[in-house]
């Protein structure tokens, strides 16, 4: 029988990288005190053409202080939901450093209650931040008229 002897060479696999770039100083970042703070900012950081056209899911990285470190699109979906993958969200979480997240998706209907699913979906992304030290601070529902908060409703 013959033994067949592999060169590593001829075994080929990607490589891994962990940066971090910054394009903005610390103390140039905009400071997060408040839901309203929050959805202000990602309203102006948001396509307003789909604000009432398909949902978004997008995540806001915060430094210890609450300084914006980021926001990070997470997934879009159609008019009437957006599936978020949680391994891409811890991703942008981890890689960005962050201390804190806000979470944040779009309702296109215009209508600012939280569904079943926007809450057990938020438990769940509460319950991976917990195993990184990571504080998920508020989920925010856009619309284009106005916005709700689940911090300000007692709901994280």
């Amino acid at each position: 029988m013959e033994k067949v002897i592999r060169n590593f060479q001829d075994n080929q696999v990607a490589e891994i990288k962990l940066s971090y770039s910054h394009m903005v100083k610390p103390s140039l970042r905009p400071t997060i005190n408040s839901s309203e703070d929050a959805s202000k900012l990602l309203r102006e950081n948001w396509d307003e053409d789909n604000l009432g056209f398909v949902e978004e899911f997008k995540v806001m990285l915060l430094s210890r202080c609450n300084k914006v470190i980021g926001i990070c699109n997470i997934a879009k979906g159609g008019t009437t939901c957006v599936t978020v993958d949680l391994k891409l969200l811890m991703a942008a979480a981890i890689k960005g450093v962050a201390m804190g997240i806000i979470l944040a998706h779009n309702h296109p209907s215009g209508n600012l209650k939280s569904s079943e699913q926007d809450k057990k979906l938020t438990t769940k992304i509460k319950e991976a931040c917990k195993i990184f030290d990571i504080t998920v601070l508020d989920h925010i529902i856009l619309t284009e008229e106005s916005y709700y908060s689940f911090a300000d409703e007692g709901l994280i």
